[in-house]
């Protein structure tokens, strides 16, 4: 199976999603619990949830593999993301809840396994994502990437009580250009019955972090929703299209406000 799937659009935005794939090879699926092979942790139903993306010309980037296969969202260094905090790992041993996802300390990855992972997923996936953007820059003159996540809403090892339902993050002003930052979050803040914050918890992973560069042209911004805003939490994790539609329309106006701030850039050039 390949490490993602890719749609290229012709807007000058990339929509990644790195944590949407569920599948484990079977050689690591032998070694992980019963619940591990469940992939509890898995952004579940990310491209459905993102239908209207492709009507938008975006391109899409998806993960295939899940992340307990590697984390796609980590650095190869494997610095924390959020010091002080806990954080899983880039090839994570423990699930979302503490326990672990292997079903013997032998069966977790040495070294090795970990390079191996590294070469054989990680790298083609970024690899994907940094020409994506690169061409969008050729193209456009500036390239817009939004890092689509989603995640439970109540996880009492990252957060305390409940999780605003929309995260946007842009490593605390680093990845995006401040005014677009503002405007996605009066978009979020006025979407009915849903709750927003900017730069609270999340600030955005890796991928917003490190291909984020507004002074180079390119502006990264990461959305971590609830997954109660569009999908069953518990197993088996449905997609709820009735529920989702009740937050999609605020989802299709945030992208819509990145693409006219990517052309009155472009026009300004």
């Amino acid at each position: 199976m390949p490490s993602f799937l890719f749609h290229q659009g012709h807007a000058p935005l990339l929509v990644s999603m790195p944590h949407a794939g569920t599948h484990v090879p079977g050689d690591i699926a032998a070694k992980l619990t019963p619940e591990g092979r469940e992939v509890h942790d898995t952004d579940w139903h990310m491209p459905a949830l993102y239908d209207f993306a492709k009507a938008l010309g975006a391109s899409i980037l998806v993960a295939t593999h899940s992340r307990y296969v590697i984390d796609l969202n980590r650095s190869l260094d494997e610095a924390s993301l959020y010091p002080g905090q806990s954080v899983t790992g880039l090839c994570p041993v423990d699930g979302f809840d503490s326990k672990p996802l292997y079903a013997s300390k032998a069966g977790e990855p040495d070294d090795a396994e970990i390079a191996r992972r590294r070469e054989l997923y990680w790298q083609p996936y970024h690899a994907q994502l940094r020409a994506e953007l690169d061409r969008i820059k050729r193209l456009h003159g500036v390239a817009m990437l939004w890092d689509a996540h989603s995640i439970r809403s109540v996880l009492p090892r990252f957060f305390e009580g409940k999780l605003p339902d929309m995260n946007l993050g842009t490593a605390d002003g680093k990845s995006c250009d401040a005014a677009l930052a503002q405007e996605l979050l009066d978009i979020a803040q006025q979407s009915p019955g849903h709750t927003s914050v900017l730069n609270g918890r999340f600030k955005g992973g890796y991928i917003t972090r490190h291909y984020g560069q507004p002074e180079q042209g390119f502006h990264a911004v990461q959305l971590e929703m609830t997954q109660s805003s569009y999908m069953q939490e518990q197993m088996p994790f449905d997609y709820l299209p009735e529920t989702a539609a009740r937050i999609q329309p605020t989802m299709q106006r945030l992208l819509q406000a990145v693409l006219a701030f990517a052309q009155s850039q472009d026009r300004a050039a």
